[in-house]
């Protein structure tokens, strides 16, 4: 199965084209700007070099978020195009969260495991999950105090690029694995698409959004 995966939802723009499980080519570029013009050109380059066309494709995963509104809205509308374009290509959509906790190996997974994603705000954006990898909540924007709250008491895992600030004062928890990612693992991304595809568990990409996006008027 030939799987193109992507993302361009945090601080950067990720491409890997596998086959089954095996990374054929990808390429990993971090940006705070310019993800949306540096993804097709990435995405042709690839394909052309693994001299591929797009119709050679059997599925597309695209990173649904949460991440910045541009970094979303940019991904999302690129692979609903190559949806439209591209009938008989399976399409679907994983959010950040499920990517990040894919990237936890076995003996790295707690009791909780959390995925805390950078909001550039106070808050965070935040999921639970049990050592099986099963959602334990709902993705939500929480702040520290109340992130705490539900990861005390136990042996804890933390993944994802919130960690780091998430961290910057002490906890108090009881910590098994820190993983301090700048973005998600399109190749974690990938592997989440496949397994969708096997499960004939499709998603149609929608965009992860958890709060408003933060907007000024100009006088």
């Amino acid at each position: 199965m030939l799987n193109l995966a992507f993302d361009t939802t945090a601080a950067g723009c990720a491409v890997a084209l596998m086959k089954d499980d095996k990374v054929l080519q990808k390429s990993v570029k971090k940006m705070d700007f310019g993800q949306a013009e540096s993804l097709m050109l990435e995405i042709k380059r690839i394909l052309q070099e693994q001299s591929i066309e797009m119709e050679d494709l059997d599925l597309i995963t695209v990173c649904t978020g949460p991440g910045s509104f541009t970094g979303v809205r940019s991904s999302l509308a690129a692979a609903r195009t190559f949806g439209l374009a591209l009938p008989k290509v399976e399409l679907t959509g994983v959010s950040a969260f499920e990517a990040y906790i894919e990237n936890l190996d076995c003996d790295e997974l707690a009791e909780l495991n959390a995925v805390i994603i950078e909001t550039k705000r106070s808050d965070f954006y935040f999921q639970l999950f049990d050592k099986k990898k099963k959602n334990l909540c709902e993705p939500m924007a929480a702040e520290y105090d109340d992130i705490i709250k539900m990861l005390r008491h136990k042996k804890v895992s933390l993944i994802g690029d919130g960690v780091e600030r998430f961290l910057s004062k002490p906890s108090g928890l009881s910590l098994h694995v820190i993983k301090m990612e700048d973005m998600i693992s399109v190749e974690a991304l990938a592997r989440c698409g496949s397994r969708r595809m096997k499960q004939k568990n499709l998603d149609y990409p929608k965009p992860l959004y958890l709060r408003a996006p933060d907007v000024c008027v100009k006088n």
